[in-house]
């Protein structure tokens, strides 16, 4: 599957709302602010979030308001704002060897298969990858990133169930010196972002992988599941502001999931989207392309 076919397909869910109101105020006579009211509330019904939602209509209300305007005019008035919103994601340099990156998030939002895809897409690109169990709390998280270690060929990490995660992250870090490994990707146990206690094991896991390198971690991503919408956004401000957050993974854009809640990410934290999930298979987890992104979005299947 392609980039654009895979990401084209994930947004499916949202492209269709979003196109099928965009139809209704098209060619239809003048643009009015009825119009555009109705406009933001299917926007935000299709969870492209309060604040996206609000520009997006700005927009049109600056460059179309009183005129008649086609689709595709319409489309380019949006597909312009949302290219403003969106944040490039930085070029991924791995800096220092080893590269640690810390993976954050709630149960189910798919750290550990999103791990195991990336050490997978590593493994690929030639560079030798450390995979940490720190989700010390289940047996089942240890033994689904062990079986992601063998299948991608990666170096693999554990302690035994309820052991402290910060452990396995320091012997990780050392291990990952030792062999002279190049990334160091140390999973975590879920937790919700308002239970202070476990805020406060991850605080921890940062501190002691710091003694092995002041460096360390070199970056924070954050997994979020693409299926839940708005409510991720006071989610992802809580980890922020607990971490600072370098990128995110945002997974489960499989068609089904409420895609355009990518806008109000960018427009509303400013954090860079670095990877996106489009799917169960190895390969499924992609470098975010904000053009791609954008073309999935607004672009239907003949390409208008």
């Amino acid at each position: 599957m392609s980039l654009f076919s895979a990401i084209k397909s994930g947004l499916s869910k949202t492209r269709e709302a979003l196109l099928g109101e965009l139809k209704s105020i098209a060619g239809v006579g003048k643009i009015t602010d009825e119009m555009l009211e109705n406009l933001e509330e299917h926007l935000i019904k299709a969870d492209v979030g309060v604040e996206a939602a609000f520009l997006l209509t700005d927009a049109l209300r600056e460059h179309g308001l009183g005129k008649s305007l086609t689709q595709n005019e319409i489309n380019a008035i949006l597909r312009r704002e949302a290219e403003r919103l969106l944040i490039d994601p930085p070029k991924l340099e791995w800096a220092g060897k080893p590269h640690v990156v810390l993976i954050i998030g709630v149960n189910g939002a798919g750290k550990t298969t999103s791990i195991g895809k990336l050490a997978h897409r590593l493994k690929q690109e030639g560079k030798s990858v450390m995979l940490a169990a720190g989700d010390t709390f289940r047996a089942a998280a240890i033994e689904q990133l062990e079986t992601w270690a063998e299948r991608s060929g990666a170096d693999f990490v554990k302690h035994q169930e309820n052991s402290d995660p910060s452990a396995v992250a320091y012997d990780a870090c050392q291990a990952a010196i030792a062999r002279n490994s190049d990334v160091v990707f140390i999973d975590t146990a879920g937790r919700l972002h308002n239970k202070d206690h476990l805020m406060e094991e991850l605080r921890k896991t940062v501190r002691v992988v710091k003694k092995v390198n002041e460096s360390f971690p070199h970056d924070i991503w954050l997994v979020i599941d693409g299926n839940t919408g708005q409510n991720v956004i006071k989610q992802i401000k809580t980890f922020h502001e607990n971490f600072k957050l370098t990128g995110l993974i945002v997974t489960k854009l499989d068609g089904t999931a409420k895609g355009g809640s990518v806008l109000s990410i960018a427009s509303e934290l400013k954090i860079p989207i670095l990877w996106i999930g489009v799917g169960e298979k190895i390969e499924h987890l992609l470098p975010f392309d904000k053009a791609e992104y954008i073309n999935g979005l607004f672009e239907r299947d003949n390409g208008n």
